[in-house]
């Protein structure tokens, strides 16, 4: 089942090749539903996640809804989609998300800063062009920042890319035809082991949300690293009361096999190991 992860800069025309692409290959497009999904999840409202993401939400705001959250929450319905596959998801760190997915396309659409303030100022109908490159220049800003923080690469690196087109010097019709051409590829065919991959990971971002979602784990700091649905707890708890909750939270998510429990307790000041966990 096709997947395919796509970014964009704003006013580059994005929007149109995504539209094209899943027209031709009878994709479900997702944008803002995630955001949505999210959205739900916190309890807070839509145009507040969009906000905090566009770099525009209020430091007042921003307490909200902390970015560690919506990241942690944004993660679980990313996979969750490409796990049902036939689809294309354009934004929410996609691309960054999936690219260890051998069998999902990593695609992105610029343009020179020129012609996109250009294009901007016309989709605006304002003669304001330093309005337009403000805007242009704030979203840059939030995505390089975004990524910066939870992904640690850098904005703009080519080599997070499959493919990179132009709107500048390719043509929509071409840019289409060539996410298209490269999805069917052989290189990008699913494989059981690709299939396994993304399973992992889909484990693996339900599993932080599960922690993140319940109260009693809300706060509790520690890494996740799932291998063919055994999930390998490492880190470091207050006492053996949050490592029990943990687990606890650990095996009841739906997919979830053994759970390894490497876990580190500080009572007494001492850390403790514990054994595997069934």
């Amino acid at each position: 089942m096709a997947v395919i992860a796509m970014t964009q800069e704003m006013a580059s025309l994005g929007k149109d090749v995504a539209l094209g692409v899943a027209e031709k290959l009878g994709l479900q497009l997702v944008r803002h539903e995630v955001g949505d999904m999210v959205a739900g999840r916190m309890q807070v409202k839509k145009s507040l996640i969009r906000r905090i993401r566009e770099g525009k939400a209020s430091r007042i705001e921003k307490w909200a809804a902390d970015e560690k959250t919506i990241s942690i929450f944004t993660a679980e319905e990313v996979f969750d989609l490409a796990v049902r596959g036939n689809v294309l998801i354009r934004g929410w760190g996609a691309t960054l998300l999936l690219r260890s997915v051998p069998h999902v396309p990593c695609v992105r659409v610029c343009a020179p800063m020129e012609l996109r303030v250009k294009r901007l100022m016309e989709r605006l109908e304002t003669d304001d062009e330093e309005l337009a490159r403000r805007e242009i220049e704030v979203d840059d800003a939030a995505r390089a920042q975004r990524m910066g923080e939870h992904f640690n690469v850098t904005w703009g690196d080519a080599t997070l890319y499959d493919l990179t087109l132009n709107t500048e010097r390719v043509s929509i019709e071409s840019c289409v035809d060539q996410v298209v051409r490269l999805a069917s590829r052989p290189e990008f065919a699913e494989t059981p082991e690709s299939k396994r991959k993304l399973g992992d990971l889909a484990l693996e971002a339900k599993a932080r949300a599960a922690l993140r979602a319940d109260s009693r784990t809300s706060g509790i700091d520690i890494s996740l690293e799932v291998a063919g649905g055994v999930v390998t707890l490492r880190g470091i708890v207050v006492d053996d009361r949050e490592r029990t909750l943990v687990v606890e939270v650990v095996k009841a998510v739906p997919g979830a096999g053994a759970v390894r429990d490497e876990l580190r307790t500080m009572a007494g000041g001492l850390f403790r190991f514990p054994s595997q966990t069934k």
